[in-house]
């Protein structure tokens, strides 16, 4: 088994509104996942971006 190396997260704390009724299903969906709010909307946001159409994806990078 390898040891255990804690790690700091290169991640930058934002701040979004969101409204009521979608932070209540993004709440409930990450409750069922047992995952964070921040953690589904992460990934929420990773799958979005990677099956954007290749052109908005370029936009995106440059």
């Amino acid at each position: 088994m390898s040891d255990f190396i804690p790690k700091q997260y290169k991640k930058d704390p934002i701040t979004i509104r969101i409204d009521f009724e979608k932070l209540e299903r993004i709440d409930k969906l990450a409750s069922r996942y047992n995952l964070s709010r921040s953690e589904f909307i992460n990934q929420c946001i990773n799958y979005a971006l990677a099956h954007m159409p290749e052109i908005e994806k370029q936009a995106a990078e440059e």
